[in-house]
């Protein structure tokens, strides 16, 4: 049911976009995730294309796990795309019937909303790819710093949202064992209408809902029993530092906005 689901999962290697800090991993994520919005023809969404297919490449991340992530979010895709399709007014009308009306400029605005889905999902996947929870867990904190001076708990925050993201393909994964288990015993999930495919899922909410707190309960001792959070100046294991990697990942990601900006002006001449 869900073990096709790897969002939130790290991919261990030894690649260039492994190995660049996580505050700029976080900062390219908004970039990409800004010029997404920015775009408005096909040349930008080309141009955002390749840049995302460049990061995989050279990330060395396999592409049927990128493409697991996709598979993830499919039915909120195509959600999207029909809603624009028939809801979507302005344009050449190709059919109608009632409420319902499908336009050339209704069609295009539904191909840009899927793939601004997909780009998001795909590069924020790529962040937790190419980076483990603790070194998100340092970036998040380094970047929130400055909020220290209100007395924001940074840390605790950072921890949380960490937490939380590690989490999701464990829970994932108790979901599927769950629904193994019920199965086993004669539970059907995929028979009758809606109201009785909610009702059939009682069985797995309640398990998960146990477990769930169970693991939280278990992660507040062990975190006790370390001591977690004793001092209020804790030293970190591997200090973040920029590196060369770094200003060249950086220099590369203000190229793409770049161009992501003069093809929103215009200045291409491309439509």
């Amino acid at each position: 049911m869900t073990k096709d689901i790897v969002f939130g999962q790290y991919y261990p290697a030894s690649s260039f976009i492994h190995k660049l800090d996580p505050r700029l991993k976080l900062f390219a994520v908004l970039v990409f995730i800004v010029s997404v919005f920015l775009c408005d023809i096909f040349y930008a969404y080309a141009a955002c294309y390749a840049f995302l297919l460049i990061v995989i490449l050279v990330s060395r991340v396999p592409i049927l796990s990128v493409l697991k992530t996709i598979k993830a979010v499919l039915f909120i895709v195509f959600l999207t795309a029909v809603l624009n399709i028939f809801f979507y007014k302005e344009g050449n009308v190709f059919w109608e019937w009632e409420f319902l009306r499908i336009t050339d400029e209704g069609l295009l605005y539904a191909a840009k909303m899927a793939l601004r889905i997909i780009f998001l999902v795909v590069s924020t996947s790529m962040l937790t790819f190419t980076s483990t929870p603790m070194a998100l867990t340092d970036g998040m904190e380094s970047i929130m710093k400055p909020l220290k001076i209100i007395r924001f708990p940074v840390h605790d925050v950072a921890v949380i949202m960490s937490t939380a993201l590690r989490f999701i393909p464990t829970l994932l994964e108790e979901v599927n064992k769950i629904v193994m288990a019920q199965k086993a015993r004669g539970a059907h999930f995929d028979n009758g209408g809606l109201v009785k495919r909610a009702k059939a899922l009682l069985p797995v909410l309640i398990p998960l809902f146990v477990s769930t707190f169970r693991r939280a309960d278990e992660l507040a001792l062990a975190l006790d029993a370390r001591c977690y959070n004793a001092t209020p100046n804790r030293t970190k294991m591997k200090p973040l530092h920029f590196s060369w990697r770094d200003l060249v990942a950086f220099f590369c990601l203000a190229a793409f906005l770049t161009i992501i900006i003069l093809l929103k002006l215009g200045f291409f001449g491309l439509v």
